[in-house]
């Protein structure tokens, strides 16, 4: 009697699945963690009122904007390790080599951004902001901006992992993270556990501590575990490569700039806010709050599409990086077409969250908190459709030009179609929202063409090169 031997059947779209799932979950995880750092700053220092609440949404949205510039040019680092460990499974010299000039670039973008920010109060009152926000916004700021480099160091050491496809190292980082940002915080914006009371500042000085806590706590996972240490990242760091280092900000640069023009848009919106009133301000803050922590789904499936379409990119697989592109695509824009009905139907409940509405105080920041929600619902999708295409396309080594869509489609007409909406249409802080939710459709529309159109304009890897 004869016996068949039979093996599964398997799909390759099913596998890419797994595999992006895989490494996208540690990923979202980490970047819901740093969302939660600072939702727990926005929770502690409402509790000091809208004031205090105002500043800090002005003055983190300044913070945040340059520090994306910096993780840009940083995150450089890991579509260029995917597509070395593509062309090499085991590279340990090159990818030693990258790593190292990450922290270069972290350095050498880190000393404008520290001049910049610590006379950010000043400016805030020269462009004409009042002047206790400005004044509250730039302390918070001089305590805040201290967080960058330590943060920049994470970004790179996170990027490593990711390449390896071992990126749970960082999530555990980052929910240790959050442990200790909420101790530290409470104590120093109360004056609890023996700590000043330093209020606004101490929140800032917190979260800087905490950004140094968790670089510490990766480098010694990178010095210690038997898997990361055979690379020795940090012997010998002040070998310089030139061409390594000039090669990440050719690549790095477009990226810090894309995700620059999509912080600082949101930091000009606060901005703005400040410009009909406080309460604006703050519910902006508790909106734009509520929406980053769904945007870090699509933001880390994103990052995992980096990776899976740069290793296919290394072995020069055009069929790869289609899988791989299309999966995470699929995932990203799914999860967020459940997140905007959700947002869509409780979004009273949501605002609630961060202030008590049993306090007569706050009555008008949640009534204008829901409305920026429900503009904000509709935005989702294509929120996630923007981060993940622009993901999947630096997985090419594509950046330059979804930098300049970021640019046209934030600027030109987020913030355009934004102030004319709120200072000429009526429509007060919910223009400013309908004009950001048109400029986020407009860069994901863009970004799905290129990535489209990947083969005629010779993005794909030339499958006959030795």
């Amino acid at each position: 009697m004869n016996s068949v031997v039979t093996s599964p059947v398997t799909s390759p779209w099913r596998d890419e699945f797994r595999a992006t799932l895989a490494l996208a979950w540690p990923l979202i995880l980490t970047n819901i963690t740093m969302v939660l750092i600072n939702a727990t700053d926005v929770f502690l220092l409402a509790r000091l009122g809208p004031d205090a609440l105002a500043a800090s949404a002005l003055g983190s949205g300044i913070v945040i904007a340059m520090l994306l510039i910096g993780i840009g040019i940083v995150v450089a680092g890991s579509p260029l390790m995917a597509a070395e460990l593509g062309r090499k499974a085991h590279s340990v010299r090159d990818v030693r080599r990258t790593f190292r000039q990450t922290l270069w670039a972290a350095t050498a973008i880190c000393i404008p951004i520290w001049a910049i920010l610590w006379q950010m109060g000043a400016l805030l009152e020269w462009a004409g902001q009042p002047k206790q926000l400005a004044a509250d916004a730039g302390l918070f700021i001089r305590a805040l901006m201290w967080q960058i480099w330590p943060a920049l160091g994470v970004v790179a050491i996170r990027g490593f992992m990711a390449a390896l496809e071992m990126p749970r190292w960082t999530m555990i980082a980052g929910f240790a993270a959050v442990v200790v940002n909420a101790v530290i915080n409470y104590g120093l914006i109360f004056g609890n556990f023996g700590l000043p009371a330093w209020g606004l500042f101490g929140a800032g000085v917190g979260s800087s501590l905490t950004a140094l806590f968790q670089f510490v706590f990766l480098a010694l996972i990178l010095s210690y575990h038997p898997r990361f240490r055979r690379y020795r990242l940090f012997g010998r760091w002040w070998r310089s490569d030139w061409p390594r280092f000039a090669t990440l900000w050719r690549l790095g640069l477009p990226i810090g700039l894309h995700m620059g023009f999509e912080a600082m848009v949101f930091a000009a919106a606060a901005f703005l806010m400040g410009y009909i009133n406080t309460a604006s301000v703050a519910a902006h803050a508790i909106a734009i709050q509520i929406a980053s922590m769904t945007f870090m789904v699509p933001m880390g499936i994103g990052q995992a599409a980096t990776v899976r379409v740069g290793l296919g990119y290394g072995r020069r697989d055009a069929e790869a990086i289609r899988r791989a592109g299309w999966t995470a695509y699929a995932l990203g824009v799914g999860f967020m077409t459940a997140m905007a009905v959700v947002m869509w139907l409780i979004p009273g409940p949501l605002a609630e969250i961060f202030l008590e509405p049993e306090n007569k105080g706050n009555a008008e920041v949640i009534k204008l908190a829901v409305s920026f929600l429900l503009v904000a619902a509709v935005f989702q999708i294509v929120d996630g459709a923007q981060v993940v295409g622009t993901g999947m396309l630096r997985g090419l080594q594509d950046t330059t030009w979804p930098m300049l869509f970021a640019a046209f489609g934030y600027w030109v007409i987020g913030i355009g179609v934004g102030c004319w909406l709120a200072f000429y249409g009526g429509f007060a802080g919910v223009g400013i929202w309908l004009g950001l939710a048109l400029g986020l459709g407009i860069v994901a529309g863009l970004v799905l063409v290129r990535w489209m159109w990947r083969d005629r304009l010779s993005l794909l890897p030339d499958t006959n090169a030795h």
